[in-house]
């Protein structure tokens, strides 16, 4: 294959241009934020799951608390009857007896239900303690993955108009290069590697690496019109510059 030597040149200059467009891609895609926001959303996960849980043990405990109440209501209309019944006239002994045990059992009772229920009432404010701080942290965890989702897309579209400036930068040289030695260049950096790389004394500008005599004689000695490869990587060896 041949090419003007100046055109062989362009190379470099899209070896380059594809390298910094490599490395924004690689920026874009380890973005710090990436990582933070992720940890920040697993926070709002774990809280949410904490508020739901606090949440959903209040709502027991408001229902066992007003069931409780019932039933010391209950309790108490039972009771007020049983004292209006023992007050009244026409009571027999016996069933005087009757209702004093009931209003002894009675008491009894009322007293277990509201025991229990302070208990509950205890513990209700104990977990509206954990409610409240459950939803602060939801809500710091929140307003941090807010924050860092604006970040992060701030760091992106300055990435992306940078990309952009680098692709208009590309489209131009691309536009420039033959086909036939354009086509070559992709097929090499299609390979995951360094396409294009000047030859600077013994080494090529590609892969870095020292390259045999034998080989810089040929180099040396072909057209300078010719395009020779890499003995080494097989990138486009561009000599003169």
């Amino acid at each position: 294959m041949k090419a003007d030597p100046t055109v062989q040149a362009k190379l470099l200059q899209l070896a380059e241009v594809d390298a910094e467009l490599g490395r924004l891609a690689h920026q874009r895609k380890n973005l710090p934020e990436h990582q933070r926001l992720a940890e920040a959303e697993q926070r709002v996960r774990k809280a949410h799951d904490a508020v739901v849980r606090a949440e959903t043990r209040a709502h027991d405990l408001d229902r066992d608390i007003a069931r409780l109440e019932r039933d010391v209501d209950g309790v108490r209309s039972r009771t007020e009857r049983d004292r209006s019944l023992l007050a009244g006239s026409g009571v027999g002994a016996k069933q005087a007896t009757e209702l004093q045990h009931e209003l002894d059992t009675l008491a009894r009772r009322q007293g277990v239900l509201e025991d229990e229920q302070l208990g509950l009432m205890e513990e209700r404010e104990a977990v509206g303690v954990e409610l409240d701080h459950a939803r602060g942290e939801l809500a710091a965890a929140e307003e941090e993955v807010t924050e860092l989702t604006g970040r992060r897309d701030t760091a992106e579209a300055d990435l992306d108009a940078a990309r952009a400036g680098r692709d208009r930068a590309r489209d131009e040289l691309v536009g420039a290069i033959p086909a036939e030695l354009l086509t070559e260049y992709e097929r090499i950096r299609g390979r995951g590697q360094v396409a294009a790389g000047a030859l600077r004394e013994s080494r090529c500008g590609a892969c870095r690496l020292e390259l045999d005599r034998t080989f810089l004689s040929q180099v040396r000695g072909a057209a300078a019109d010719d395009v020779v490869h890499c003995e080494e990587c097989g990138a486009i060896l561009v000599r003169g510059q």
